[in-house]
C-alpha cells in the first residue's frame, strides 16, 4: 500500500490508553484518523456489531484494539466478523493489538486473519503496560499508596505505551510488516516491589506492594463495583500472564524502531515527576 498518498485509518478504542496515542501519532504525520469510540464522531462500539461496517467503509487501514482482552470470551468470534468487515470494506491494511503470552488471544488472532481475506495483517503483542500503574484501576491503588495485585513475585518486562504506539503506527504507515508478528516489551523484568519503590523514589510519596490471591483479587475488583464473572476473569488473566511465562524481553521495539525500548523507570519519572535513575 502506497501510504505516501491521501490516506484514512480507523482507530477502534480510540479513547483507551493505546488507541489515543495511536490516533495523535497518525495525525502527527498526516494521515485521515477516523477515531471510533462510543461517544465520538465515529461511533464505533466493540458491544455493537452494528456500528463496525460504517466506521470501516472509506478506511485503508485500522487499528485493531479490542476490548475488554483479545482473550475474553467472545473474542474469536468477534474477529471473525470484523476481518470479514474489513475486507468487504476494501481495508488494505490492519494491525491488531494482542496480548503477549496468550493463547487464547492466540485463537483471535488466527479468526482475525482467516477472515481477513486479501487484507495485510501485522500483529502487536504487548507486555504489561508501564501506563497502567499510572491510568486506571492500579493508578488509583498508587495514589492510596498500596499497590494490590496477583502477581507474587513475579517479575515483568513493562511496555512503555508509547513505545506500543510508535510501533503500532510503524506498522500502518510503512511497508513490511504484513504476516509479521512483533512482541514488544520494556529492557528489563521489573518486579511489583520494585515498581512500588521506583514510584514512591520519584513521587516521594510511600507506596508499598502487597500480593494476593486470585481469588482475593476478584473479591477486591467486586468490591469496586465490577460484576463477579468479570471481576474473576481478569483476576484469573492477571494471575495467568503474571506467573513468570512472560518474564523474558524480546527485541521488538529495537527491530520495528531502531531505537531501545523505554525503561521503567524512566517511565516512572515522567508520570511522577521525579529525576529517574
Amino acid at each position: 500500500m502506497d501510504f505516501q498518498r491521501t490516506r484514512t485509518v480507523l482507530v477502534t478504542s480510540a479513547s483507551g490508553k493505546t488507541g489515543r496515542r495511536v490516533a495523535e501519532r497518525l495525525g502527527a504525520r498526516g494521515v485521515t484518523v477516523r477515531a471510533g469510540s462510543r461517544t465520538g464522531a465515529t461511533p464505533f462500539d466493540w458491544e455493537d456489531p452494528a456500528t463496525w461496517a460504517p466506521a470501516l467503509r472509506g478506511a485503508d487501514a485500522a487499528y485493531v484494539a479490542y476490548y475488554p482482552d483479545l482473550a475474553a470470551p467472545g473474542a474469536a468470534e468477534a474477529m471473525r466478523t470484523f476481518g470479514r468487515l474489513a475486507a468487504e470494506s476494501g481495508v488494505r491494511r490492519l494491525t491488531l493489538l494482542s496480548g503477549r503470552g496468550e493463547p487464547e488471544a492466540v485463537v483471535a488472532e488466527e479468526a482475525l486473519r482467516a477472515a481477513a481475506t486479501g487484507v495485510e495483517l501485522a500483529v502487536v503483542r504487548a507486555s504489561f503496560f508501564a501506563q497502567n500503574f499510572s491510568e486506571g484501576l492500579l493508578a488509583d491503588e498508587v495514589a492510596e499508596g498500596v499497590l494490590v495485585f496477583p502477581a507474587g513475585d513475579t517479575a515483568e518486562p513493562f511496555v512503555d505505551v508509547d513505545d506500543l504506539a510508535d510501533v503500532v503506527v510503524e506498522t500502518l504507515t510503512v511497508d513490511g510488516h504484513a504476516g509479521r508478528v512483533h512482541e514488544v516489551t520494556g529492557p528489563r523484568p521489573v518486579g511489583f516491589a520494585e515498581v512500588a519503590a521506583e514510584i514512591a523514589r520519584v513521587s516521594g510519596r510511600p507506596v508499598a506492594y502487597r500480593a494476593v490471591s486470585e481469588a482475593d483479587y476478584a473479591e477486591l475488583l467486586t468490591g469496586f463495583g465490577l460484576p463477579a464473572p468479570e471481576a474473576e476473569w481478569l483476576a484469573a488473566l492477571f494471575a495467568t500472564l503474571l506467573d513468570g511465562h512472560n518474564a523474558s524481553v524480546t527485541d521488538g521495539v529495537k527491530r520495528v524502531l531502531g531505537r531501545e525500548p523505554r525503561s521503567f523507570a524512566a517511565f516512572a519519572a515522567e508520570a511522577w515527576g521525579g529525576p529517574a535513575r
